[in-house]
């Protein structure tokens, strides 16, 4: 199967390069692919927190992990979060 010339999702892979790591994809048994994805979703999330950490020193986890879900998801669901977990906190401080 070929590849076209301008693959929508990488900008810096060679054609042949590109063409091997198909190949290999389409090897891999369903399971081994759904771990294949799950490994790299849980890099991509490293690497994602680990930049938030970068540009925002000092803040705490919790923050962090609200500014990883503001940057993915949306400022409205990270303001739905903050919102919840500080409502959990009033009623765990009575």
């Amino acid at each position: 199967m070929a590849v076209m010339a301008s693959h929508p999702y990488t900008t810096d892979t060679s054609e042949e390069a590109l063409q091997v790591q198909l190949d290999g994809f389409r090897k891999m048994s369903p399971t081994e692919r759904i771990h294949k994805m799950c490994s790299l979703s849980a890099s991509l999330r490293r690497m994602a927190m680990n930049a938030i950490r970068r540009r925002f020193p000092g803040i705490d986890e919790q923050e962090t992990r609200l500014r990883f879900i503001e940057f993915t998801y949306g400022p409205e669901l990270a303001d739905a979060v903050r919102d919840h977990l500080q409502k959990r906190a009033d009623v765990g401080d009575r």
